[in-house]
């Protein structure tokens, strides 16, 4: 329960800040981090609990913010239609990833790479065909309404993605109390050995898989309506993948709050980087580069077993 404590402590303090006056570039910064922190958790179902990394979450979140697009400017019917059709084709395309990977035994490297081929092939195909603008890319009209969620302030773009990251919080915090997140962590650890108990991997995989899909397509919803413009490039490009992957690897995998620490460690590294240094292009992916090869050798449990450990020490210390 203390777990849930902090989310629900962590959900209510973030609610109110814009009540003090943030300046729009703060608002702006945390509303990034925020959907990072949200579409790391998604990668963070399947990889840190799960151990089957991914290389191309941005497949689920271009199928989303796609999705919305096509429906709104395509099919002119309202954004809660797209809503609801970002969260279908983010868990239908998680559905076919997931069949052919995990249907002929994927996993490791091959996963990660099969991933990242189906990333590749879906910018390939945004590129060409006239449904999605091709590549010029699809424009939201813009028209200020909540109806048209569209709103003239920041603030309530970063309610939205505050509640999405407190439900996604949640949403993990119940999966690692349940029957199918303890199937995960089985598998993650052991595979053969969680099959010589009775675990379906195949469909284990898949419902993780189609959940992290869904997730992360109402993620790429989100992102169509907070700046009403898509093209291959930012829905289908490595630097969606990149940062969601790290935001977990940084902060911790396989933990309730390690993508939220990632993605906070990230984004200030990458504003202090961008006032010290200029907008120099490719600075992040070096900065980005440079810290997983540090995590990944001094600090393999990330940010939050970091800060385990020391609170584990600052404790036996205070009761000697």
């Amino acid at each position: 329960m203390r777990t849930l404590a902090i989310i629900v402590l962590f959900g209510l303090v973030m609610a109110v800040l814009p009540v003090f006056g943030p300046t729009d570039f703060t608002l702006s910064f945390l509303t990034l981090m925020l959907l990072f922190a949200y579409l790391g958790q998604g990668w963070n179902i399947l990889g840190g609990y799960g151990g089957q990394f991914s290389f191309g979450n941005t497949v689920f979140f271009g199928a989303g913010l796609y999705a919305t697009v096509i429906v709104q400017v395509q099919f002119g019917l309202g954004p809660w239609l797209g809503l609801a059709a970002a969260i279908l084709a983010g868990a239908l395309v998680g559905l076919f990833i997931g069949w052919v990977s995990f249907r002929y035994g994927l996993r490791g490297s091959y996963f990660a790479l099969v991933t990242l081929a189906f990333a590749e092939v879906f910018r390939i195909v945004a590129n060409s065909v006239a449904i999605t603008g091709a590549g010029a890319g699809l424009q939201v009209p813009l028209d200020p309404a909540p109806a048209n969620l569209q709103f003239v302030g920041r603030e309530s773009f970063y309610w939205i993605i505050l509640a999405l990251t407190v439900a996604s919080l949640l949403l993990v915090w119940q999966m690692e109390r349940s029957r199918f997140g303890a199937y995960l962590i089985a598998i993650r650890d052991d595979e053969d050995a969680a099959r010589a108990l009775g675990v379906d991997i195949f469909r284990t995989k898949l419902k993780a898989i189609v959940l992290v899909g869904a997730l992360t397509g109402l993620g790429g919803a989100f992102y169509a309506q907070m700046f009403l413009y898509v093209d291959p490039h930012i829905a289908f490009g490595v630097a969606v993948s990149v940062e969601v992957l790290l935001v977990s690897i940084v902060g911790g995998m396989g933990t309730i709050f390690g993508p939220l620490l990632g993605a906070a460690a990230l984004h200030l590294i990458s504003e202090v980087a961008r006032e010290t240094m200029g907008n120099t292009p490719g600075l992040n992916l070096a900065l980005y580069g440079a810290l997983l090869v540090v995590m990944v050798t001094f600090l393999p449990k990330g940010l939050f077993g970091l800060a385990t450990v020391s609170a584990g020490r600052l404790f036996k210390f205070r009761r000697s």
